[in-house]
């Protein structure tokens, strides 16, 4: 069965991005980017920009404009996110041949040393400063972090895969089900503030240059738990990640206050990533990009090492939160 990503040649491309008034030159280099199709393009008489063409039916048109809403909006407050390139006439979304696309400025840098203190309090600086804008009010058209959606569906999806060893079957869905309900037990305990979040803050979406931190790729921004934007940054063992985020929240607080027991659901929502990525390898298994980056999930080593992660999590949630100093 063909992928609707096949469709997207770089004829197509190049026509796409010259019916928005830029004139590309014809360089192209894929970058990086397995959701949706990512492109350096080359404009004449003017630097490089980025092409992003969304995967068809993920997001629905109202879902990206709210993206680009929020990126504009983070970037009109001197906020170092990438939103996207504005046509004269306002629009951001583009759509050619049934593939809708945006353009953004490109932006150099690198990831941020894991670890660093003094990037991590100045990268909490900005992220207080994102939630301090995203409380002002909610996503319309975007979900919320929602263990059904993140956790449950992606749990379905992989019972439902091929790639799920017939003999580690009973396993995952007997530990799936029960770190599921463990952690829709931490949310309904902590019951935590939902506001508007970037969503998959990780190294890889942070770009360091000499001049601090830039955001990008706001493609899962939605709304959530403000600890959401913070967990993913921490590193090593328990002491470690405890100074690593007390360093954050420093800066963090300068603009955004933290409601403390949010720190109960760090474990938990590293459990339901767990869930949702496996989750998301079998739900996007017939996208050709992904046998061919991910070929160890096709292995049963994979499934029973994955099998085995979700029970060491199960017992990573009966720990207590973190302290900090």
């Amino acid at each position: 069965m063909s992928h609707p990503y096949e469709r997207l040649t770089p004829d197509l491309i190049l026509d796409a991005i010259a019916t928005t008034g830029v004139v590309p030159d014809g360089h192209l280099l894929t970058l990086n980017s397995y959701e949706n199709r990512v492109f350096q393009v080359g404009i004449e008489d003017q630097p490089p920009m980025v092409a992003k063409f969304y995967r068809p039916e993920r997001w629905s048109d109202a879902a990206i404009l709210d993206e680009h809403r929020f990126a504009a909006e983070l970037a009109a407050d001197e906020i170092p996110a990438v939103a996207p390139w504005q046509r004269n006439d306002g629009t951001t979304l583009f759509d050619h041949e049934g593939f809708r696309f945006a353009l953004f400025p490109r932006r150099g840098g690198r990831a941020p040393e894991a670890g660093d203190l003094d990037q991590l309090e100045w990268i909490g600086r900005f992220i207080g400063r994102i939630h301090l804008a995203g409380q002002a009010r909610l996503f319309e058209h975007r979900p919320r972090l929602d263990v059904a959606d993140m956790g449950w569906s992606a749990r379905e999806h992989v019972l439902q895969s091929p790639l799920l060893p017939a003999h580690e079957q009973a396993g995952y869905a007997e530990i799936s089900t029960r770190l599921l309900e463990e952690i829709e037990q931490a949310f309904v305990h902590t019951a935590p503030r939902s506001l508007r979040l970037h969503g998959d803050c990780h190294h890889g979406n942070i770009l360091w240059t000499d001049e601090g931190p830039h955001f990008v790729d706001l493609d899962d921004c939605r709304n959530g738990p403000a600890v959401q934007d913070l967990w993913m940054l921490l590193h090593g063992d328990r002491g470690e990640r405890t100074i690593q985020l007390s360093a954050m929240l420093e800066g963090y607080e300068m603009f955004h206050d933290f409601d403390r027991r949010e720190l109960a659901l760090i474990e938990p929502l590293r459990g339901l990533r767990m869930l949702h990525f496996s989750g998301w390898l079998a739900r996007r298994w017939s996208d050709p990009a992904f046998p061919a980056a991910f070929p160890w999930a096709e292995s049963p080593h994979y499934w029973s090492q994955h099998v085995a992660d979700l029970r060491h999590q199960c017992e990573e949630l009966r720990e207590p939160p973190l302290v900090l100093y």
